[in-house]
């Protein structure tokens, strides 16, 4: 699958005349290829407001083999999809051997998905993607995913269409129904829930909070600058103990210090917190500033000037939303109430109108976890916006199993 390939045809019809306009399906190989791949989006949400532009670099090493680990173990490759001498719709397709093979079919996925309103362009990029997984050995597409963690660029926005977070995926309401129409299931739902900081705590979570703050034993601190490397190394260890059972990879000392030295610039450091349990590391709560609030301002560059624009946003005080990136209790002290109490905590640091944050968005969480949708719903969160993540079997006489629910 190489260069210009005819993949689909339609008839258009002008001044009465029938002719034939074909949808051709070409793989990104050169620089105005990758400047069209990152330019399709301009005029596709050109008049939609809610869109934020995502940073080029961001988007760009998911698919540079020097910034991206998985390209150890896998591949991608990009599409875009022309007709009439217009980029028309773009996709991108990959595969990971080590995560491809815990399924119970070799698993690829697809994403960065955008299409003008034409099934047939959809339908096209599609199959394309289908063909190069096949080729590649995958018997099942999951999309639209990333090609890499969960947390980033993960699923199709199919309720509560307001400006997105920070890599996470927008899109239009047509797109639904352009996976559904292929052939795509609903593997599984993706909930981000909302609260307003100032919302009161529940009377459970205020009792929890109560009952662990008065146990000498539980301590709790945030996040400082200038002690990264010990935090890290607590986030490490809670993190590789209460993640890993639910099937994500395990984090090593390199990659969580990585992590936080990428979010050292923007991290504020009263909302990055930690539980410990007679000094031992077991919870953290990872709230972060909602960047997007003012990467809208850069048109999707980070050089000198979009840097400029940043500063000047961030010190006027545009942002004013906090997003939950991630939580994490280790599985001794879950179900004690130490959820409760580190979100109680946060209440205490945020609330009073102590901090200009008035808005609270959660990463997503998944159906298949309810644990973790009950916590949200106990500290106030309601369901904002909902994801899903599509699956699409090659095999079209295989039964198709949701994902399983983790205990």
């Amino acid at each position: 699958m190489r260069g210009f390939f005819c993949s689909k045809l339609k008839y258009d019809t002008i001044a009465g005349l029938s002719i034939f306009a074909a949808v051709r399906i070409r793989e990104v190989k050169n620089k105005k290829d990758k400047r069209d791949f990152l330019e399709l989006p301009l005029h596709i949400y050109k008049n939609d407001p809610n869109w934020i532009r995502p940073l080029d670099k961001d988007i760009e090493k998911v698919f540079d083999p020097n910034e991206n680990k998985l390209f150890r173990n896998g591949d991608a490759t990009r599409f875009l999809a022309e007709q009439d001498g217009r980029i028309v719709g773009r996709a991108a397709v990959f595969f990971d051997k080590k995560t491809s093979q815990k399924e119970k079919q070799p698993t690829g996925g697809m994403g960065f998905f955008e299409s003008i309103n034409d099934k047939e362009v959809a339908f096209a990029l599609f199959d394309s993607c289908v063909e190069w997984l096949k080729e590649q050995g995958m018997e099942a597409m999951d999309g639209p995913i990333n090609f890499g963690e969960r947390n980033n660029w993960w699923g199709l926005l199919v309720d509560g269409f307001t400006p997105a977070n920070y890599c996470c995926n927008y899109n239009p309401k047509y797109y639904k129904k352009f996976f559904e129409d292929y052939g795509f299931k609903l593997y599984f739902n993706q909930y981000t829930y909302y609260r307003e900081v100032e919302d009161e705590l529940s009377d459970k979570i205020k009792a929890k909070t109560q009952r662990i703050f008065a146990n000498p034993d539980y301590s709790f601190d945030h996040f400082r600058k200038s002690r990264l490397e010990k935090y890290a190394e607590d986030f490490l260890e809670i993190y590789n103990k209460a993640w890993v059972k639910h099937g994500v990879g395990k984090l090593k000392k390199a990659q969580a210090m990585a992590v936080f030295k990428q979010m050292k610039p923007v991290i504020d450091e009263r909302i990055v917190l930690f539980a410990y349990y007679k000094g031992e590391p077991a919870a953290f709560f990872i709230m972060l500033p909602e960047l997007n609030q003012l990467f809208k301002y850069v048109n999707g560059k980070l050089d000198l000037i979009g840097k400029i624009k940043f500063l000047y946003h961030k010190w006027r005080g545009a942002c004013t939303k906090m997003f939950g990136v991630v939580f994490g209790v280790v599985p001794e002290h879950q179900g004690k109430g130490l959820e409760g109490a580190i979100v109680g905590y946060s209440s205490q640091i945020v609330q009073g109108g102590k901090t200009n944050y008035f808005d609270f968005e959660m990463n997503w969480i998944g159906d298949f976890n309810p644990k973790m949708m009950k916590l949200c719903e106990n500290v106030g969160g309601r369901i904002w916006k909902t994801h899903i993540t599509f699956r699409y079997l090659f095999d079209r006489e295989k039964a198709f199993e949701r994902h399983p629910i983790i205990d």
